[in-house]
Parts: structure tokens; C-alpha cells; sequence
């Protein structure tokens, strides 16, 4: 179960096994005792409106989970862009803070933001451990560099700041949240029990496997590619489609230059 659940972060592996796999499937069709096969070619047009519909199933079950995957990717870039606006716009509040605490807040959040870079860039496990641990850590020393100078004196300015810094703090686990949702496993077992029975079909559909033997590797090729491309879209830090944190490093690059 821990390895399907990881399976997907290896865009190159699913490809692989879905290859091997549903061209094995398609040889199993083929290999079924002609006994059998002749009884199928008695029963053609019952035969054909099966795998047609077995066919269509899987098309719209592959592009459900496409969608689904599109549709995280979209989230992920969207709340890299919320991230980078509510720390530019707490950065600015700041100001608004007696000079010492301002001070503070802005080197906390040069700081923090330096850690949100690397949460999207790193892919090694240890490394996001300690990313995050020293996340959790700027962000108690955030909150609390707002939270003193607010009871201190209870404002609507320091209201605002505080308000601000609860947009930051609320962003990231927003961000989290979004990395952690994907594809559910079952949703890649469904593809592949379909894909597998899709193949077994397209094999005892053959009727000259000498002729026809090259059109049992199109379906496999074809669907291993889709398994891929939705594999990749649905990982986070497997592949080649990423979220790049270009709104922050454009955001750090701005501030430091200030």
C-alpha cells in the first residue's frame, strides 16, 4: 500500500510498469485456448459493443483523473501566488509598527520567505523536515513580533498588521494542504484493473496475430504515455511539470533590493 501510495512521485516507474504490465494484458488475450476464441468470433458484434464500452470507461475514467490532477497543479501555482502577495503586503505593513518591532518583522520575513523558496525547490525528504521545522519556528517568532506591540497597545493599525501576518500564516497552510491532496490511490487502481481488462480484450480481439501483432503494443504505449503525463501533472516533486516559486523569488529578489 506505501508503495502505490508513492508510486505516482516516480512519473518514469509508472510508465515503466504500466508499459511491461498492460503489454503483458494484451498477450494474455492473445494466448486464450482458440477453442475459445472461436466461440468469441461467433458473438463478434456482442464482442465489439464490450470492448467499446470498456474502452470508453477507461477514457473517461483517465480523463477525470487528468482533470482532477490539472486541477491540483492549478491550486498549487495559484497559492504559491498567495503566498508571495500576503508576505509582500505584510512586509509593507510593517511600517506601521514602532521602528524596532518593524525592523524585526522584516528580517523575520526575509527570513521565512527564504524558507517557503526552499519548501518548493527541494526534493530531498530530510531537507523538507528541516524546512519545515524551521518554518514552524519563524512562524511562532513571527506571530510573536506582531502579537507584542498589538496587546501593547490595541490599535486598529496594529489590528491591521496582525491581520496581515494571520494572511501569511493561513497561506502557507493553504499551500500544505494542496501538496498533500492528490490522486487518490483507488483512482489508479480503477485505471489499471480497466486498463488491464481494456488489453485482455484489444489481445482476443486479434484475429491474425502474425498480421497484427504491432497493434498490441499501440493501446499499452498509448495509455502507459497518459499514466505519465497525469502522473507527472499530480506530483508535486516527481517529474518535470512543477510548481516553480516564481512569484517569491521575484518577491525576495524585489525586498532585498529595497
Amino acid at each position: 500500500m506505501h508503495f502505490m501510495m508513492k508510486m505516482p512521485d516516480y512519473p518514469l516507474l509508472v510508465f515503466a510498469i504500466s508499459f511491461i504490465g498492460l503489454t503483458l494484458s494484451a498477450w494474455i488475450g492473445v494466448l486464450i485456448p482458440r477453442k475459445e476464441r472461436m466461440a468469441e468470433a461467433e458473438a463478434r458484434e456482442d464482442f465489439g459493443v464490450i470492448q467499446a464500452a470498456t474502452l470508453t470507461l477507461l477514457g473517461l475514467i483517465i480523463a477525470f483523473s487528468f482533470s482532477m490532477g490539472l486541477g491540483r497543479y492549478d491550486q498549487r501555482k495559484n497559492y504559491e501566488e498567495a503566498e508571495a502577495n500576503a508576505i509582500g503586503t505584510e512586509y509593507v505593513r510593517a511600517d506601521l509598527l514602532p521602528t524596532a518591532d518593524a525592523a524585526k518583522v522584516r528580517s523575520l520575513l526575509l527570513r521565512y520567505l527564504d524558507q517557503r523558496i526552499l519548501f518548493y525547490i527541494s526534493r530531498d525528504d530530510q531537507q523538507l523536515r528541516q524546512i519545515n521545522e524551521q518554518t514552524a519556528k519563524l512562524q511562532a517568532q513571527l506571530w510573536s513580533a506582531v502579537s507584542a506591540p498589538a496587546l501593547v497597545q490595541p490599535t486598529p493599525v496594529a489590528a491591521l498588521v496582525v491581520a496581515g501576518m494571520n494572511d501569511v500564516l493561513n497561506s502557507q497552510g493553504y499551500t500544505q494542504a494542496a501538496w498533500w491532496y492528490r490522486i487518490p490511490v483507488a483512482a489508479w487502481v480503477l485505471m489499471a484493473a480497466i486498463a488491464i481488462c481494456s488489453n485482455v480484450l484489444v489481445g482476443l480481439g486479434i484475429r491474425n496475430v502474425k498480421t497484427e501483432r504491432r497493434l498490441l503494443l499501440v493501446l499499452p504505449l498509448v495509455l502507459s504515455i497518459a499514466f505519465l503525463l497525469i502522473a507527472d501533472i499530480d506530483s508535486p516533486r516527481g517529474g518535470v511539470i512543477l510548481v516553480r516559486p516564481l512569484n517569491l523569488v521575484s518577491l525576495a529578489q524585489s525586498l532585498r533590493a529595497q
